[in-house]
């Protein structure tokens, strides 16, 4: 069976996986500029967005790391777009325009249904209104023997947390204070949940941590 994992998520100093407000002008909310900033500079990155360059430490391996061997992703809607409520129309085809990065099916939490939408490069969005087990199921059945890869956001993986479903998460801590925003772990007791500590890794510009269900 699949592993659902959580890879190459981040997070500030203080817990928060995106500042407050987020919007269409500040996706991942007021002062979270700088969260990523370890990543945004990696030749994986770089490759991803169609340049050349990039450094090849520990941060771009991590990056590299957190795409391999997926075969299907679970998102949020708030990772989708800005779009709330009710879809106005389908005229929102998500925030990377008509080649997202994925390349496999993707499954996308919301209340409101929306067909699928074909992207080129192999990403097609499935809309899933039907709760985390029914986008997990699907994403199993998509995956075949590869991972499952849970993007977030942070309330979406609190989710999966607390159904004790994630296999493993593995987290750029970077060295960030937002000080309100989305929590990653507010109120959760991972040891009480059956996680665990596992491992460590310094990279240049954030500091990894390797999280396990025991």
């Amino acid at each position: 069976m699949p592993r659902l994992i959580v890879h190459s998520y981040t997070i500030s100093l203080d817990g928060y996986g995106a500042g407050p407000h987020q919007s269409l002008e500040a996706p991942l909310g007021e002062g979270a500029e700088s969260l990523h900033a370890w990543l945004t500079g990696t030749r994986f990155f770089m490759r991803m967005t169609g340049r050349d360059g990039g450094t090849t430490g520990a941060d771009n391996a991590f990056a590299e790391q957190g795409m391999a061997n997926i075969g299907a992703y679970i998102l949020g809607r708030n990772m989708f777009g800005p779009v709330r409520g009710p879809w106005p129309d389908e005229s929102w085809r998500g925030w990377w325009g008509p080649n997202p990065p994925y390349h496999t099916p993707t499954f996308v939490l919301t209340h409101h249904a929306r067909a699928p939408l074909v992207m080129e490069g192999g990403t097609t969005f499935h809309f899933v209104t039907d709760g985390i087990d029914a986008a997990l199921d699907r994403a199993r059945a998509a995956a075949g023997d590869r991972d499952i890869r849970l993007l977030g956001g942070a309330q979406t993986i609190r989710q999966y947390l607390l159904a004790g479903l994630v296999d493993e998460m593995q987290l750029a801590v970077s060295p960030v204070l937002l000080g309100s925003g989305e929590s990653l772990f507010e109120g959760l007791d991972l040891p009480q949940l059956g996680y665990r500590a596992s491992g460590y890794a310094a990279g240049e510009r954030a500091a990894f941590m390797t999280v396990t269900r025991a």
